[in-house]
C-alpha cells in the first residue's frame, strides 16, 4: 500500500503540469489507485469486522480519506461541468496521499508527543496572540496615516506585527517609517518602539513558545531514560543488599 500511494503520489504530481492536467491516461491511472484503496478498506472490514476495524484510530483514518476520494468518481456517472465544483473535486486527490502518514516510523507517538506539546504551550500561544493584537491596535493608531500598506487597518498591522514577531525582514518596517516622515523624534523613536516589539514577540516570545513545544514532544525521550535509570538504580540496590547480606554471612562462619 505504501508502494501503491507513493506512485499514486507522483501521478497527482504530473496531473498539475499543465500540459498534462488533461491527460485521460493520467486520470484513469490515478482514478485507479481510488478503487485500490476502496478495495484495501472492503478487504479489512470484512476480514476484521466493523467493531475490530474501527477500533483503530488508523482505520478510521484510511476510511474516512476514502470517503472523501469517493466523489472524483462522480464524474463518470454524473456530467459535471468545468466549474469550481468540478476542481473541489480534484482537491479531494490530495486527500490521499496523507495516507503516507501511517507508514511513518512512530508515528503515533510523534502525534502524541505534537498533542501534549500543542496542550502545553496554548498559553504561551494565546499570550502572544494576544500581545499581537494589542500592538496591532497601537501601531495601527501610529502609523495608520504614515504607512497603511503595513498599518492601514487592524487585520493588516496585526499581520505586520506578527511579520516583526517572526523576525523576517523586521528592519525594513521602520526602514518604510523613515522613508514617510521627515519628523527625526518619530523616525528614531518608531526604531526603538519596533525594537522592542522583536525582542518581546519575536526573540522572548517565540523562543518561549519552541522551547516548551520542544521540550514536551522530547518528553517521552526523557521519561525512558528515565526509566532506565531508576531500573538501574534499582539493580544497584539489589546488588549492594545482596554483598550485605553475604558480607555478614562470612563475618558469622
Amino acid at each position: 500500500m505504501m508502494i501503491a500511494i507513493m506512485l499514486n503520489a507522483i501521478v497527482i504530481f504530473l496531473l498539475y503540469f499543465p500540459e498534462l492536467e488533461n491527460s485521460f491516461t493520467l486520470k484513469a491511472i490515478d482514478d485507479f489507485f481510488i478503487i485500490v484503496f476502496i478495495i484495501e478498506a472492503w478487504i479489512k472490514l470484512a476480514h476484521l469486522g466493523p467493531k475490530a476495524y474501527f477500533e483503530s484510530n488508523w482505520n478510521k483514518f484510511d476510511f474516512a480519506i476514502v470517503v472523501l476520494s469517493l466523489p472524483t468518481l462522480l464524474i463518470y456517472f454524473y456530467p459535471l461541468p468545468n466549474t469550481s465544483v468540478l476542481l473541489l473535486l480534484r482537491l479531494f486527490r490530495l486527500i490521499r496521499l496523507v495516507k503516507f502518514i501511517r507508514f511513518i516510523p512512530r508515528m503515533e507517538t510523534i502525534l502524541n508527543g505534537l498533542a501534549r506539546a500543542l496542550k502545553s504551550s496554548v498559553f504561551v500561544i494565546l499570550a502572544l496572540m494576544f500581545l499581537n493584537f494589542l500592538l496591532a491596535i497601537l501601531s495601527c493608531h501610529f502609523y495608520g496615516k504614515i504607512a497603511p500598506e503595513l498599518f492601514g487597518d487592524p487585520l493588516t498591522s496585526s499581520y505586520t506585527v506578527f511579520q516583526l514577531f517572526t523576525v523576517e525582514g523586521w528592519n525594513e518596517i521602520p526602514q518604510t517609517i523613515a522613508e514617510h516622515t521627515d519628523n527625526s523624534f518619530m523616525i528614531g523613536a518608531s526604531r526603538f518602539y519596533f525594537i522592542l516589539i522583536v525582542l518581546a514577540g519575536g526573540i522572548f516570545g517565540m523562543s518561549l513558545a519552541n522551547a516548551i513545544f520542544v521540550d514536551e514532544m522530547t518528553i517521552d525521550n526523557n521519561v525512558e531514560l528515565e526509566t532506565k535509570i531508576d531500573e538501574l538504580q534499582a539493580q544497584v540496590m539489589d546488588l549492594k543488599l545482596l554483598l550485605e547480606k553475604q558480607i555478614k554471612k562470612e563475618g558469622t562462619q
